[in-house]
């Protein structure tokens, strides 16, 4: 039997081949075809049971094949499997966009709002039809046939070329390497950087030290090499990762022009100003113009915060190292030697008291702590020997939700981290869907025979990414449209995730978490509490990079760039917010795939979005006490339980009690001193 179609429990990673994909696919569509026709024969009298449950039904199995799949595609690339995603990414795309324009379907969705039984529906039910309504009208089910073709072929071009813009991106950072023959040349690199190097280099038959690109080599290069030409090279190679300025078949260049051509086409054949109105018309913020001077006030209180951390890193690189000029390749590597003068201790000392399985010990004690969850290791097959599942159960031993954990970098694997869902909680007939989800970083894995280790900042992201996972996995909703994440605001989505962030930095749990990989010793306190000093080290400089990334974003989306190019647009938005302003052959837009490949278009803003909200919710466990249960007992039932079944902010002010208010996040950023009236809401 093809494992992709094979629904009775989870996916069958270990049997899943390139040339299933094709099959799955093809069988998958004729059968939702055919389900198609027969819910249309109840369109002029629909309900639940007879219009909208029987192609969600046949909808999830698509959506639930093709997510193991593209999974695949991004954590185990291989040119077989990537022929194959590619080849049906089409199929998939003009079927979602067909539905999305379905005269049929979108009459039955009417006549449905319209009719008596919408009145008995659930709350959450209703919610479900008023944004099935909206999203048909975003997908063009009130145009005019020809102009309905069109936009079929714009959504089916702007998936593969978002597609295209991560794979060449992938295929640019694999293709790198810089073989070291002198060890001289990796002095100040960490010892399992520079065995990990070795181990690298002698996987190709080489001898010496073979330095990639991926985030466990290159950015603790770029944080500690002391040699400046090698810092540069990497800098230089990274900065220009699918640019002209390496194989044609892989520069993105012409992909940003033609995405934001489709984009803004898609925008006017929907009567949108632009595309940014377009993206918001499903989040929370009213409009680009709100988002615009929410950023800009954000900007305006950063800003004089990153100077300062400017002036003094580059006056501590005159006086101390002896460098009358910062360039961008130096910065990661100044600021480490500020940190250690200043603050007496280096993120690679901070590395060696988190192990791996402390680590992971110690999120799972602050789960407990909150909600009384427990995780257990459970069996499951899995798509690389790395990668570990979990169960999630309750405090009455039940079984929640389960979860792969898939935490180092490798080649064929994307970069970055992310949370993605594999199978989505629901009511099945008399049963409820366990829901799972996929949890993934790009860390830096065993060396030498020692446990992988992970900075502080890794860390961070590992709960970040947890965070996400369960807003996934704890939700109590039982309909697929608003289980889980499904039909939260995309600038809502990263509030649980940024939520979680805030215990990396609370002695109560960072004590029970670390442990000397070597001589097994905790973290002491009086490093931890040189660390919290350290917290908001440079932090201006970080939230203006984070509003540089946001403005273009929006600003690209809003159309400001027609008149020259995206990076003469970037250019100008740096002369406003940057403090630091990379050299003119950067080619950040190339390698920007939350925005070109990741959904994030025109949505980058939601990160410093949620923030305000994420913070402010962490506010009430400061008050409280960071591990209360009532409270997170509180945070579960009205934000992670109730996924899309509400607006978020409704959700938010129910936790809460009142609407959101900027002063946690500024305090968070060591900012509060700053004056301004910014907010979310």
């Amino acid at each position: 039997m093809n494992p992709l179609l094979d629904f009775s429990g989870l996916p069958r990673f270990a049997d899943i081949l390139p040339e299933h994909v094709g099959p799955a696919v093809e069988a998958l569509v004729a059968e939702n075809h055919q389900v198609l026709e027969q819910v249309l024969a109840h369109a002029g009298n629909p309900t639940w049971e007879t219009f909208v449950l029987p192609l969600e039904n046949a909808n999830e199995r698509l959506s639930r094949a093709w997510s193991q799949v593209s999974h695949l595609n991004a954590v185990v690339n291989t040119p077989a499997l990537r022929d194959a995603y590619n080849a049906h990414l089409p199929h998939i795309t003009q079927y979602w966009a067909g539905l999305a324009q379905h005269d049929g379907l979108f009459a039955g969705y009417s006549a449905l709002h319209h009719s008596t039984l919408f009145e008995q529906l659930s709350p959450a039910r209703q919610r479900i039809v008023e944004n099935a309504l909206r999203d048909f009208r975003l997908g063009g089910a009130e145009l005019p046939p020809a102009e309905k073709s069109r936009f079929l072929e714009i959504q089916e071009t702007m998936a593969a070329q978002g597609a295209r813009f991560e794979q060449n991106i992938l295929d640019a950072t694999n293709a790198f390497g810089h073989l070291v023959s002198d060890p001289a040349e990796l002095a100040g690199l960490p010892d399992d950087v520079v065995e990990a190097a070795r181990e690298t280099a002698m996987k190709d038959g080489l001898s010496g030290w073979k330095l990639t690109l991926h985030a466990p080599c290159y950015l603790p290069v770029m944080q500690y090499a002391e040699a400046r030409p090698l810092r540069e090279r990497m800098y230089r190679a990274y900065a220009t990762r699918a640019s002209e300025f390496g194989p044609g078949e892989w520069d993105n260049t012409p992909l940003i022009r033609n995405l934001l051509a489709l984009r803004a086409e898609e925008a006017a054949v929907l009567g949108f100003c632009n595309f940014a109105e377009l993206s918001l018309e499903a989040k929370m913020a009213e409009s680009p113009e709100a988002v615009l001077h929410f950023l800009k006030d954000l900007a305006s209180r950063a800003r004089p915060y990153a100077l300062r951390d400017w002036e003094e890193l580059t006056a501590f690189a005159r006086q101390e190292l002896g460098m009358d000029q910062v360039a961008a390749w130096d910065v990661a590597f100044v600021s480490e030697k500020l940190r250690q003068k200043r603050y007496a201790f280096s993120d690679l000392e901070v590395k060696q008291y988190f192990p791996e399985e402390q680590v992971l010990e110690g999120l799972f004690a602050v789960i407990n702590r909150l909600y009384g969850l427990t995780v257990h290791p459970a069996p499951a097959p899995t798509w690389h020997a790395d990668t570990r599942f979990y169960d999630l159960l309750n405090p009455q031993g039940d079984l929640v939700g389960q979860f792969y954990l898939d935490l180092y970098a490798r080649p064929g694997k994307r970069g970055g981290a992310w949370m993605d869902d594999a199978i989505t909680r629901r009511r099945v007939g008399n049963a409820v869907q366990t829901p799972v989800a996929y949890l993934t970083c790009n860390f830096s894995g065993p060396v030498g025979g020692k446990p992988a280790t992970f900075t502080h900042d890794e860390v961070i992201t590992l709960f970040h990414e947890f965070g996400h996972g369960l807003h996934h996995l704890l939700t109590r909703m039982e309909d697929l449209p608003i289980s889980g994440i499904n039909g939260v605001e995309w600038d809502a989505v990263e509030l649980p995730s940024q939520f979680m962030e805030n215990f990396c930095w609370e002695w109560e749990v960072l004590s029970g978490m670390t442990r000397h990989v070597e001589h097994g010793t905790p973290l002491p306190r009086a490093l931890f509490d040189r660390m919290l000093a350290a917290r908001h080290f440079q932090s201006g400089m970080f939230t203006v990079r984070q509003i540089e990334f946001a403005l273009f974003d929006m600003e690209l989306h809003v159309g400001l760039a027609q008149d020259d190019g995206p990076l003469q647009l970037l250019e100008r938005i740096r002369e406003s917010v940057a403090v630091v302003h990379p050299p003119a052959w950067h080619r950040f837009p190339n390698g920007f795939s939350h925005i070109f490949a990741g959904g994030y278009a025109a949505g980058y803003y939601s990160y410093k979005w949620a923030e305000v909200l994420s913070a402010d919710a962490y506010g009430l466990f400061e008050e409280n006490g960071i591990l209360d249960r009532s409270t997170g007992n509180r945070f579960c039932r009205e934000i992670l339980e109730r996924g899309g079944s509400r607006p978020a902010m409704e959700s938010f002010v129910a936790f809460r009690g009142r609407p959101p208010q900027l002063d946690a996040l500024l305090r968070h950023h060591g900012m509060s001193g700053t004056e301004g009236h910014a907010t979310a809401h």
